[in-house]
């Protein structure tokens, strides 16, 4: 059976500690796909086709690593794609506690799913997406907790 696993989030933006999840996780896969979870109740600062484009960019010359977006419930996206893990970083215990609940909800609704955790590096532990929106939001550079080669003066925002 192939080896497919789902990295989710809302990757708004997508920055260098999740770089770092998905590049020192593609030896254990054989295919990841980074899905975009869409929530209609909450749009983007960075519009979904920005997100797509620009994690397309980071990992082009990655054939095992594909961009897709969903609007369901993860565990549901994984059935459809016929991934049997989702890959989740850990920056802090609390996110292991938020993160392990999840993983036990979706263990019970579909025991087939894994979830596997990867811990962050520790120079990517106070990096968070709300924390780089706020230094663009800002007008800061942002570019040292992106991954290379992506231009924020390429992106396109939303308005809000």
């Amino acid at each position: 059976m192939k080896r497919i696993a789902i990295f989710p989030g809302s990757f708004d933006p997508f920055t260098i500690g999740h770089e770092s999840i998905v590049r020192r996780s593609i030896n254990f896969f054989d295919e990841i796909i980074i899905a975009i979870g869409l929530n209609t109740n909450k749009p983007g600062f960075f519009s979904i086709d920005t997100r797509v484009k620009w994690i397309e960019k980071v990992f082009e010359n990655e054939p095992k690593v594909r961009v897709d977006h969903y609007s369901k419930l993860t565990v549901d996206y994984c059935k459809d794609v016929n991934a049997n893990y989702i890959l989740r970083g850990l920056r802090t215990s609390s996110d292991f506690e938020y993160e392990r609940s999840i993983a036990q909800v979706n263990k019970q609704m579909h025991p087939e799913i894994e979830t596997v955790f990867l811990l962050t590096l520790p120079e990517h532990t106070p990096v968070t997406s709300s924390i780089v929106r706020d230094i663009i939001r800002h007008g800061g550079d942002a570019s040292e907790f992106l991954p290379n080669g992506i231009c924020i003066d390429d992106i396109e925002f939303q308005n809000n």
